[in-house]
């Protein structure tokens, strides 16, 4: 199974007099990177939110927004009058010395920190539970969506491992002929100098034999499928692995750079291109893997 790293989750609901709406969105990140944005009379609630957020999302970056706009009368912000005066005559000053104009000074005092203020009652049990319940609700929609992704993911990926091992059908196709090539190739040197110098065949015999083995590549062709053949059973496990996923291409990318190192045949060294090509468009996408 896959599961993108990417997702967004919204769940709103009233309680007693109050609107409240809670919005949580996630980007790929290595590690759990958790901001929390609620109004100051919540901040109670921020360490039980980040633990709820850390079980369900595991990993990523992620943004948790709750907004409450209430609807009762009781709600009447004050103005601290005190706070008020001091960023007053701050302001008078400032603008004495740089000579600017004080109109609508007002609203824009309205503004500043601390001047409105509004006495806020503990928050009671029930209201706790009910945010901890549409917290739920925003995250059980974004796991949702961070699946709908993942399945996205996971068609890639199986495209692009089929591609690579059919490229690497095209290595074997080139094998034989390129094996051939560079015996034809040693053969007509060794034939040009025998023309000045005296050659031993059963020297010659070992030589070719020891120059081919430098040159073969069947152990990185097993390498390679049993690589992409672990990458697609562990993609279609019970969970995602994005972090194994991620070493298991490292391993498949060891081979094919191995293979193209051997190959020195145009034919076999285009198909390693391409696999190369294939494998640098996973890894971007691992990224987003969780």
């Amino acid at each position: 199974m896959i599961t993108s790293m990417t997702g967004y989750g919204k769940a709103a609901g009233t309680y007693g007099e109050k609107n409240f709406t809670v919005e949580i969105k996630s980007l790929n990140s290595k590690q759990s990177d958790i901001f929390v944005r609620m109004p100051s009379g919540y901040k109670e609630l921020e360490l039980p939110f980040r633990s709820q957020i850390h079980k369900q999302l595991q990993r990523g970056k992620v943004e948790y927004n709750l907004n409450v706009e209430s609807t009762g009368s009781d709600h009447v912000q004050t103005i601290n009058q005190k706070a008020a005066e001091v960023y007053h005559n701050q302001i008078v000053q400032l603008s004495d010395r740089l000579g600017l104009e004080t109109s609508d000074m007002l609203s824009h005092l309205l503004k500043l920190p601390e001047v409105l203020q509004s006495d806020k009652p503990d928050i009671e049990e029930g209201e706790k539970e009910f945010l901890k319940q549409l917290t739920a609700e925003a995250l059980d929609q974004l796991n949702t969506f961070r699946k709908k992704e993942g399945e996205k993911l996971h068609a890639d990926f199986k495209q692009r491992i089929t591609a690579i091992l059919e490229k690497l059908k095209v290595v074997e196709e080139h094998e034989q002929p390129r094996i051939d090539t560079v015996k034809a190739k040693l053969a007509k040197a060794l034939k040009d100098l025998s023309d000045h110098i005296e050659s031993d065949e059963n020297r010659y015999e070992q030589e070719l034999i020891y120059y081919l083995e430098k040159l073969d590549i069947t152990e990185e062709k097993v390498r390679l499928k049993a690589h992409c053949e672990y990458f697609d059973e562990t993609m279609n496990g019970s969970k995602s692995q994005g972090k194994k996923l991620g070493f298991i291409l490292q391993e498949i990318g060891r081979e094919i750079n191995t293979m193209g190192s051997k190959a020195n045949y145009a034919q076999i060294q285009r198909a390693v291109v391409q696999m190369k090509d294939e494998l640098e468009k996973m890894k971007e996408q691992m990224l987003n893997v969780l």
